[in-house]
């Protein structure tokens, strides 16, 4: 797997990625392509340098001056997310996001936002991938992420841990009268379909974001900003 731009590198070595070779234009110079030589010398990854047409023919795309080859990304367990207790849980369960741009920059809010860890689906979702990646910043290195068979199932597992899981979509309580203080789980739905039907059954509640305008639903993405940021609000 190939990520591109400086961030995205970047947020790799410092992650401690497996990273197998790191690919840099030739000619190109900059303080943070210094900083990715250093450490990536220091972690004896090997560097090759090429012209910028092979570099973007390497990617399939225009490449930020750097890439690096990575194996792939290694998925967490429900377990494992679950293990961190520092603080009460924020769980992000996302509900078949297709649009690679959509997850990354989800995963990116995500950290920003401090969140426990991040589910997806196995099936009808979109995987980490290198698009993802890069449009996270990076952020993949430092956000745990499970891909489970079921979403709902993970639902029950959740609640049988007295987790809260609150399902989002366009009837709902307000997120701002939602309790987001304890252990909670949001679901997010798919940018065409939104939350399943079931999935919202299954749900301890329904939160909703109001809107004024003439359009009737929010980026994904943008919506988990909203709602995660409530919940960083609300635990200030």
């Amino acid at each position: 797997m190939l990520i591109n731009g400086f961030n995205a590198v970047q947020e790799a070595l410092d992650a401690d990625t497996t990273i197998e070779k790191i690919y840099i234009e030739k000619g190109a110079f900059s303080d943070k392509l210094r900083k990715i030589i250093k450490d990536a010398k220091e972690k004896k990854i090997r560097i090759f340098y090429l012209d910028k047409k092979e570099l973007d023919a390497m990617a399939k795309m225009k490449v930020q001056k750097v890439l690096a080859e990575i194996t792939e990304y290694k998925y967490f367990t429900l377990d494992e997310i679950l293990a961190q207790k520092e603080k009460p849980h924020l769980i992000l369960l996302l509900d078949g996001i297709q649009d690679p741009h959509n997850l990354g920059a989800i995963i990116r809010v995500a950290d920003c936002a401090g969140v426990t860890g991040i589910v997806i689906p196995r099936h009808r979702s979109v995987s980490v991938n290198d698009t993802v990646i890069k449009t996270s910043a990076g952020a993949t290195a430092h956000v745990k992420i499970a891909k489970v068979t079921n979403i709902n199932d993970t639902i029950r597992t959740l609640q049988d841990k007295f987790i809260t899981v609150l399902a989002t979509d366009m009837e709902g309580q307000l997120i701002y009268d939602a309790n987001l203080k304890d252990d909670v789980a949001i679901v997010i739905g798919s940018e065409g379909l939104g939350v399943k039907a079931l999935t919202k059954k299954l749900s301890n509640g329904i939160i909703s974001l109001p809107q004024y305008g003439k359009i009737n639903s929010l980026n994904a993405s943008v919506a988990t900003g909203i709602v995660l940021y409530e919940a960083v609000r609300q635990r200030m």
